[in-house]
């Protein structure tokens, strides 16, 4: 079977880059954001890929986005979905529609600070380490199994945006690393 990748993203896309400037690009089948001013679109056009956009504010209920992106989602029949800095939790409908098919980054050591603000979380904890996790979505918010995990040292003077950072350039190279190795299974 032919590896079909699909990307979603909310914002700048420098997690989704990283998969781009990848040997996993030959394998992405579109790139999807659900704000239409998403600068990850952009990145994606540039790179020749088809994007597609569900804005979330186009919707006055949740449930109507959730089935129009399941929709969106569906054209392009992925062997995967890489929730690459996508901010928006997914239904539980569409998780289970393509369960084991969904993986998300996320930037702390899962379980960890679970939720948006992880950074910021790990500060106000005071931990030493930190780090980032790629896992598989389940219904829960960062409870899926864990795929694999990357430390980084909270260093000294370190704030929100500095921490934040570090972490996002460790978790390009860890979801890079995932995304070619869960292409390879499926070729």
């Amino acid at each position: 079977m032919t590896a079909r990748v699909l990307l979603l993203a909310s914002g700048s896309g420098s997690v989704l880059q990283a998969v781009l400037d990848s040997k996993a690009r030959s394998a992405i089948v579109a790139v999807g954001s659900d704000r239409s001013d998403a600068f990850a679109l952009q990145r994606a056009q540039h790179a020749g890929i088809e994007v597609f956009t569900v804005d979330f504010s186009d919707y006055q209920e949740r449930a109507a986005w959730s089935e129009a992106l399941r929709a969106a989602i569906d054209h392009y029949q992925p062997t995967l979905i890489v929730l690459a800095g996508f901010m928006r939790i997914l239904d539980p409908t569409t998780v289970r529609a393509y369960r084991g098919r969904i993986i998300n980054t996320h930037p702390a050591l899962l379980p960890s600070f679970p939720g948006a603000h992880a950074i910021r979380d790990a500060l106000a904890a005071g931990v030493r380490v930190t780090g980032c996790t790629v896992h598989w979505v389940d219904e829960g918010v960062d409870t899926g199994p864990i795929i694999d995990q990357a430390a980084v040292r909270v260093q000294d003077g370190d704030d929100e945006p500095t921490l934040h950072e570090r972490v996002k350039a460790v978790e390009r190279d860890l979801l890079v690393s995932v995304v070619t190795r869960l292409i390879e299974k499926t070729e």
